[in-house]
């Protein structure tokens, strides 16, 4: 019999292989700091474009006051236990109250963190004979959710309508011929990666045509898309029509946790059978008298999603200008498309960095296909037209250089923290 630790010694994976040289810098960086535009990487200060901190909320001052007396009012302990038995309060039901009217659903239930969320979700709705429909380009959390599911699933390729009713028309084919069962189809409101939005509206219209039930992760659209900021299915006229709306705090709120709306007899049957918030501590009472103001602040303070797009325009406008690539997004999340290895992109980084002060994340092989590189830029409300004009220089000088093969390197240069 062999050690099980034997194997993953021996292969740490396709990112792990490079941790050696790598962590404290490529992977596991560590940004200093207040929460902003510019924050201390390795000592130099940086322009970050990794945070999703869509809205500037995560250091407003009025956020800081909140969350700084609700600290000191309750401590982090309570409520104790699981909201089942005992870690239940009046101020987890008004956010819960809260999220369904601004998301125009009946009910709305809390969950400790989006990924763990909607993954027991997913498990909690579907059986072994119910069939899940989803979108290639899902989030880790959704694709982890359809692991638990014990019955069948189909993807269908990214946003492609045509291959969508395609695995629409194979799973209505299975239920009938098992005469039981149900269809759950699962895409995003926005995809992360590329920053387009999933198109809600047209697979809605289906259900006309098809008997199925959609669930929406809205991520990155909560609190950046729509006239009120309820989200994708807001912006795009079929709020309506997605039947469980799902968002975290992490990215627009900059805070913790995460919710599902719907149709109250299904969020409470949500509620009595989600096993990741049944056998979990309760959110501390901090975080979630910080989420209702963050809410709403959010609905009542337009002028931060109009600053967040007017930054977001301004950095995609220019990066276009320019000539680079930054995909079919129409949401705030900008990726910049170039050629390049592995070692290169890494040369990359370490010249954005150290020489233009520019901190932003990077997407190679093997999560995305050999000899292409993403760049995910991710504006704020808190950056500054100074700081778009400095990275779109940076931008234009280090494209320059690769194409002109500047940063063709053997290996990935060893920039790891130096061990004690």
């Amino acid at each position: 019999m062999a050690d099980i630790f034997e194997k993953l010694v021996k292969n740490y994976g396709p990112i792990g292989q490079h941790r050696e040289r790598a962590h404290g810098y490529f992977a596991f960086p560590k940004l200093e700091g207040e929460i902003g535009s510019r924050m201390i990487f390795r000592g130099k200060e940086m322009i970050v474009w990794s945070l999703n901190n869509y809205l500037g909320l995560a250091n407003h001052p009025e956020i800081r006051k909140t969350d700084a007396e609700a600290s000191q009012q309750y401590g982090l302990a309570l409520p104790m236990g699981a909201r089942m038995m005992s870690g239940n309060s009046n101020y987890h039901e008004q956010l819960e109250r809260e999220l369904a009217a601004f998301e125009s659903k009946e009910d709305a239930i809390l969950m400790n963190f989006g990924y763990q969320g909607i993954m027991s979700a997913i498990d909690a709705i579907c059986g072994r004979h119910d069939v899940i429909v989803y979108d290639a380009e899902s989030h880790a959390c959704i694709i982890d959710g359809l692991r638990l599911h014990p019955g069948h699933r189909y993807v269908f390729k990214h946003n492609d309508l045509e291959d969508f009713e395609k695995q629409l028309q194979r799973a209505t084919a299975l239920i009938e011929k098992q005469k039981t069962g149900g269809i759950l189809v699962i895409t995003e409101g926005v995809f992360g990666m590329a920053g387009d939005q999933g198109k809600l509206k047209e697979i809605a219209a289906l259900k006309k045509k098809y008997d199925f039930r959609l669930m929406v992760d809205d991520a990155h659209g909560f609190g950046t898309l729509g006239k009120t900021g309820a989200g994708a299915g807001e912006e795009q006229g079929c709020q309506d029509d997605i039947d469980l709306y799902f968002s975290t705090f992490a990215k627009s709120m900059a805070s913790i946790g995460a919710f599902m709306a719907g149709p109250k007899i299904i969020i409470d049957f949500i509620r009595y059978n989600i096993r990741s918030q049944i056998f979990a501590k309760s959110l501390p009472m901090p975080i979630v008298i910080g989420n209702l103001k963050r809410l709403e602040m959010l609905r009542n303070m337009p002028e931060l999603k109009e600053k967040l797009w007017s930054n977001a325009m301004k950095l995609q406008n220019g990066l276009k200008e320019r000539g680079f690539d930054i995909g079919k997004t129409d949401t705030p999340v900008t990726p910049v498309y170039m050629k390049g290895g592995v070692e290169e992109a890494t040369a990359m980084v370490m010249d954005l960095r150290e020489n233009y002060h520019i901190f932003c994340s990077i997407v190679v092989y093997p999560v995305i296909p050999k000899g292409h590189i993403i760049y995910r830029l991710i504006p704020t409300a808190a950056h500054t037209d100074q700081d778009i004009e400095e990275t779109l220089k940076a931008f234009s000088e280090t494209k320059a250089k690769l194409d002109a093969g500047a940063y063709k390197a053997e290996a990935i240069p060893d920039m790891a923290e130096t061990k004690a």
